[in-house]
Parts: structure tokens; sequence; C-alpha cells
């Protein structure tokens, strides 16, 4: 289910440059439709929270697994850019929405085991956005148009993953409390919430913008251009394949500074690029720094001795997810104004941010 996650949130980033120029978007269009895809989400993350403690992490995963990938072939069957938009916030909310399920479910696993796991899955979610990524590279090679694109990849990374996921698991049921939908964290879950959203924020922009910077930044061919965010992934898969002995050996507080400061050296590398190969290797060092930020923080979540784990993981997926999804029409509005390479920048002092907020991952006892 994370490879599905991944894979389609991925195969969709690798054609967005092709989505541009077909509807014709500028930069600012393009971040302001991404905006919707950021709605969605948010909108998506506290009510899927509340269904998942009420019907299991895994019945409410699968259904969603199927919605999901629907909403990836609706963006290919936009027409113009309201459309667009439209399918942006559908696509944004099942992604949201499995986000939280899937993650909900891991959760249980990682306590089932008593081990920091939460990494690996997330490094599964990261191997499926690489291979989304490069089906992406594939496509055009093969001047395959998107729907046909999206059609074929989709329909195949699907049925692969629900007949996968076919496993035997029962699901940890509550009735959620309180009247309000809407589950925003409160107490440490904030701060845990802030750091989730510092290293999504640059997640989300590299998936959505790398492309688009490899082409029009450095002037490379776009499908050297749909490399970016592959590179970015497969480096992310990597440090999540590890994160899970790196934390049991020094803990959260010490992997999560340390990969805060990784990620602000790869972010100064991209913005100092001058070619493909220098920005490249930013977003692979990008990719080793933001890997198991988003790992930690729901595994903190999850285990919160006051909030249910679907709520807690809801409520920091609220600002966590929010960030991935906000990121790119964040950049999009500051490339519009400034430049991409100076929008990117911003990135630079959120990167800071996980390393002074790093306490906040500490796992509660």
């Amino acid at each position: 289910m994370f490879i599905l996650n991944g894979a389609l949130f991925g195969i969709w980033a690798s054609r967005i440059p092709a989505v541009r120029d077909r509807l014709g978007l500028s930069h600012e269009d393009l971040g302001f439709g991404l905006l919707f895809m950021a709605a969605g989400a948010v909108c998506s993350f506290p009510v899927t929270g509340r269904l998942t403690d009420r019907f299991g992490a895994v019945s409410v995963t699968r259904v969603i697994a199927v919605l999901y990938t629907f909403s990836l072939i609706l963006l290919a069957a936009a027409d113009g850019f309201t459309v667009l938009a439209v399918f942006l916030f559908i696509f944004g909310a099942f992604h949201g929405s499995m986000d939280v399920a899937m993650n909900a479910w891991a959760a249980e696993v990682e306590q089932t085991f008593d081990k920091p796991v939460m990494s690996s899955f997330h490094a599964m979610w990261s191997l499926g956005a690489g291979l989304g990524a490069l089906s992406g590279y594939g496509a055009v090679q093969l001047q395959l148009g998107v729907l046909a694109h999206f059609l074929i990849a989709g329909g195949i990374t699907v049925a692969l993953a629900l007949a996968l996921s076919w496993v035997r698991w029962t699901s940890r049921r509550s009735v959620p409390e309180g009247k309000s939908i809407f589950a925003l964290p409160t107490g440490i879950l904030v701060l845990v919430g802030v750091t989730a959203m510092c290293g999504a924020l640059g997640e989300g922009a590299v998936a959505d913008w790398s492309a688009i910077f490899l082409r029009d930044v450095t002037g490379v061919a776009e499908s050297i251009a749909a490399l970016g965010y592959a590179v970015f992934s497969v480096a992310m898969v990597a440090v999540r394949l590890l994160g899970g002995v790196a934390i049991a050996r020094f803990g959260p507080v010490a992997v999560a500074r340390v990969s805060g400061v990784c990620a602000a050296l790869g972010v100064f590398l991209v913005i100092s690029a001058g070619s493909a190969g220098g920005a490249l290797t930013g977003f692979a060092l990008m990719g080793v720094g933001y890997a198991v930020i988003m790992p930690l923080a729901f595994s903190r979540a999850a285990n919160d001795p006051n909030v249910p784990p679907g709520q807690a993981i809801a409520s920091v997926a609220t600002l966590g997810y929010g960030g991935l999804l906000i990121g790119p029409p964040l950049i999009g509005f500051l490339a519009g104004i400034l430049s991409l390479r100076l929008a990117f920048a911003v990135l630079l002092p959120l990167a800071v941010v996980i390393v002074v907020l790093a306490g906040a991952l500490r796992r509660a006892d």
C-alpha cells in the first residue's frame, strides 16, 4: 500500500511538465492549481482519522486505494485549468486519506513488533514514488500520452498492491470522542506537526518542481528532468531502509538533527547549482535529509498517551502532509514573484527549524 501511494504520486509528479504545457499554464497558474490539491488533502486528514479509528485502518486503506487510483486518471482527462483544479482537489483528498489510513495500519504493525519499523514502510513509499517517476521517463521515451501512461501505470500498480497487501490483520477500532470532526494537534503534537511540516514541505517542493527546475533553470531535456525526483526518491529509500537501525542506536532526536543538517546542505547545493549535475546532487542530499522526518513524526503521534492513534496521526498529518502539498503552490507563487531558483531558497530556513525542534520527536513513554 505504501508503494501504491508513492507510485501514484510519482506518476503524477513526473508528468506535471507535460500537463502544464498541454494546458498552457504559467508557474503561477500551476502553483494555484496545486493549492487545490493541498486543500483536498487537508480536508481529508481529520475525517479519515476518525473513520480509521471507527472502522479499522486496514479496511479504510484498501477502499481508498482504489478511489485514489481513479482520481489519478481523472487528472489526465482535464481539458482546462478549472477542471484540473477540481480534479486536483479530488486527487489530493484521496492521497491524504490513504496517507492517514495506511500510516495508522503501519503504526499497529510497529507496536506489535515493538521495533522502529515505520521508516521501512516509508522507504516503500519512496520506492513507489521513484518507480512512478521512472515510469514517466519511460513514457516520454515511448511517446505515450499522459492518459495512456496513467491508465497503464496506475492500473498495474493498484492491481499488484491489492493482491500483495491482502493479508490477515485485525485493526483496533474505537468510537471517536468529541463532536468536532477536525482533529488539530495539541500540546507537544503541535511541535511534532511543525517538524513534520518543514520536512514534508521540502519533499513536496521537490516532487512537483524538481523536473521543471532542471528543465527551466539548468536547461536539460524533459527526459532527463524527470530523473530529478527519481534521484531524490532513491536517496530516501536507501536512508529509510537504514533508518530503523540508526534510530534504534542513536535515538530519534539525534537522527532528526543530523537529517535537518543534510537537508539544509542539499537545498544550498540546489539553489547554487550551475549545472544539472550539481542540482541532482542537491536533490539526492535533500532526500537523505527528509527521509526519516515523517516516519519519526508518525511514530511519535501514534504512541501519544493522550490521543487515539487515528486522530493523533491525522492531526500531525494536517500539518505534516499539509506541508507536502502546500509546498508546491508556495514554490509556484514565489517563482512568479522572484525566480524558481530563489523560490527554492525558502526551504533552507525550514531545514534549520527541523534541527531546532528535533526534541519533540522523542518517543513518549
